[in-house]
């Protein structure tokens, strides 16, 4: 009875050993096959990643992240070129936000001095034309003074030609006083040419 009780216990005992082997051998095939499935997609991923960094059609230095070769040493040195070009890029921007406000200004500055000289323009323009006008009064007296003067001078002209005649109608009858003319010829003259004279006065 008790060997047969033994090989009882025996017997259980195989069969866990069994089983556990038999699970322990599936858990490592499905251990196995998701490796490999990871595997698999760590590899799909990584031939895209070069595959899309190949297709780079730039000149700067392209890196595969891929190669096992591309050290942190790399890394570092990628990202401090990238913040040096960053910083001459930000250089280079600052340069020509300076460049066209300074543009803007010195075209402010332009327009102002544009407008000024335009005003100064306008105001000179506008003396011109009162002085202009100023001139024109005052040459319009001139002229109204120079034919007044005109006149007075003809007048002159006119009496200093009558008492030249007087005197000489004067003399006249002197001298034919002297041959034997009456005085009542002369007197006669004389009146003539007062009368004369006096519408020349009165015509002034």
């Amino acid at each position: 009875m008790r060997s047969r009780s033994d090989k009882i216990p025996s017997h259980k005992h195989d069969r866990k050993v069994l089983m556990a082997e038999e699970s322990t051998k599936s858990w490592a095939d499905t251990d196995s096959e998701s490796s490999s499935s990871s595997t698999s997609s760590s590899d799909s991923e990584q031939e895209e990643v070069h595959c899309l960094m190949a297709d780079q059609t730039l000149d700067d230095e392209v890196f595969d992240f891929s190669n096992i070769e591309f050290t942190r040493e790399d890394l570092v040195q990628a990202l401090n070129d990238m913040v040096h070009e960053y910083k001459t890029l930000s250089h280079t921007f600052e340069e020509i936000k300076a460049e066209n406000a300074s543009l803007k200004n010195n075209s402010a500055e332009s327009s102002s001095d544009e407008l000024e000289d335009t005003d100064s323009l306008k105001t000179e323009l506008s003396m011109l034309r009162i002085e202009n006008e100023f001139l024109r009064s005052e040459s319009s007296e001139l002229k109204s003074e120079v034919e007044k003067l005109t006149k007075e001078m003809s007048s002159w002209t006119q009496l200093a030609r009558a008492f030249h005649k007087l005197q000489e109608i004067q003399k006249s009858a002197h001298d034919r006083t002297g041959l034997g003319f009456s005085n009542n010829e002369s007197s006669e003259g004389e009146k003539v040419l007062s009368h004369n004279l006096c519408m020349t006065s009165s015509t002034k």
